[in-house]
């Protein structure tokens, strides 16, 4: 089930999303463009509601913003009563421009900055994650200007190394991320937090990475965050309220075998019910923050085929209109991904190419070796699959190259989800100092 794309099909020899010819839409919108269907979007959330929040009582879902935040992207949440997990002001901003209900926001980061700390208690945040001393002082001083009590959920480092590249490990003891588990440094963070008169210890909080497929890690992490629930139960007599278990959930790039969510959240939520008896505590809350495994497979990239270069006896350069600006993921730790020549979907696949970005960098490949029809050529449409999650969300501007627009397709009807960079709006910025 995990790997089936209900949304892509090929009908008259082109490829087709949730209803819509990608071959019309590169035509209609322009390439490069991001496209995301509004259908695998739902279907992953529906399933979430099945296999998690509707299967087990006091649990949420906090969609992590970072895999892909636009304010389209925030009704879809917000009507389906999911949860978001912020990391910035500017995810905040966004929150905010649609009305977004400020308690079901979560304000996550290793080194929140006192101006995005100030927004988040403004706005009246239902959870700011604390990430380290410094933010206490911080947030209270916020608490304190606006008036408002904030409910605290203390991140662990719970020190489990995942199987994962190095880059989107999180859980390990050597990380940026969350709060190292020695007791003279994570106790007296406890008692602050409790000690304090406007924050409330809600509860802990772990992440131990992304793109994961085993659940005995998470499970190895859960057990040392409840044995430190335990001993604050024991040491202050204050029992958390909340787990969040984090996010991290695997998806399908090319070969992989996709996990159903349950295969995660039924032993952690068994792990959970089991540890809160042996403490003596009512089971806490249960919390996760996915992203990738929402939008990822919700997503492709179309690119227009530009020059076709063979390199007799070493390889074939066939080069699109973006790259590396659009989908960074490659070139920063070789991520893998599976493609299409949309137009020429039926064809057999018998050449072996290299697709390389337009962007002046060796390193701008998208696919290396890679099996497409011997047909192709200029003025082709080509489909990245699986790019929904850290495509747009991290695009960048390199060699003045506008980001690329996104599109949101449903049941054969497509419109804007945000419109494509113009030139003048890369350089709006711009000034010519006095100085010159």
């Amino acid at each position: 089930m995990g790997n089936v794309f209900n949304s892509r099909e090929i009908k008259n020899g082109h490829l087709y999303f949730d209803g819509c010819d990608t071959t019309e839409l590169a035509k209609t919108y322009g390439t490069p463009l991001y496209v995301m269907s509004y259908t695998e979007i739902t279907r992953r959330l529906e399933e979430l509601e099945q296999q998690f929040t509707k299967k087990y009582e006091n649990t949420r879902v906090a969609y992590a913003s970072k895999a892909f935040c636009t304010k389209g992207m925030y009704e879809i949440l917000k009507a389906k009563g999911a949860c978001i997990d912020v990391v910035s002001g500017g995810e905040i901003y966004t929150a905010k421009s649609v009305n977004f209900p400020p308690e079901r926001v979560e304000f996550n980061g290793n080194n929140k900055l006192p101006k995005e700390i100030e927004d988040a208690v403004e706005y009246g945040v239902g959870r700011i994650i604390l990430d380290g001393l410094q933010e206490i002082t911080l947030i209270e001083a916020a608490c304190e200007k606006f008036q408002k009590k904030m409910k605290i959920m203390i991140r662990i480092t719970p020190g489990v190394a995942a199987s994962t590249h190095d880059y989107i490990v999180t859980g390990k003891k050597d990380s940026k991320f969350g709060i190292p588990l020695d007791e003279e440094v994570f106790l007296p963070i406890v008692k602050q937090v409790i000690d304090s008169k406007w924050l409330e210890l809600t509860g802990l909080h772990m992440h131990i990475g992304s793109q994961l497929f085993e659940n005995d890690v998470y499970l190895q992490a859960l057990d040392v965050l409840m044995d430190w629930a335990s001993r604050i139960y024991k040491d202050y007599g204050v029992a958390i309220e909340e787990v969040n278990f984090g996010g991290g959930f695997g998806v399908n790039y090319t070969k992989e075998v996709r996990k159903e969510y349950s295969f995660f959240l039924d032993p952690l939520m068994e792990r959970l019910e089991a540890r809160s008896k042996e403490i003596g505590i009512p089971r806490p809350a249960a919390v996760i923050e996915p992203g990738r495994s929402i939008v990822a497979e919700a997503g492709m990239t179309l690119y227009t085929v530009g020059q076709i270069k063979d390199i007799k006896g070493l390889r074939k350069y066939v080069s699109i209109d973006g790259g590396m600006g659009d989908n960074i993921r490659v070139a920063m730790y070789q991520a893998e991904y599976d493609g299409c020549v949309c137009n020429k979907a039926e064809e057999p696949c018998d050449d072996k190419v290299s697709v390389c970005g337009k962007y002046c960098e060796s390193g701008d490949i998208l696919l290396t070796d890679y099996k497409v029809p011997h047909s192709i050529e200029a003025g082709d449409i080509f489909a990245t699959f699986s790019t929904g999650a850290y495509g747009y969300a991290m695009a960048s501007n390199y060699n003045n190259n506008p980001i690329p627009g996104v599109v949101l397709v449903r049941e054969g009807s497509s419109d804007w989800m945000v419109k494509p960079q113009t030139y003048e709006q890369i350089i709006q910025n711009n000034v010519l100092p006095n100085i010159l």
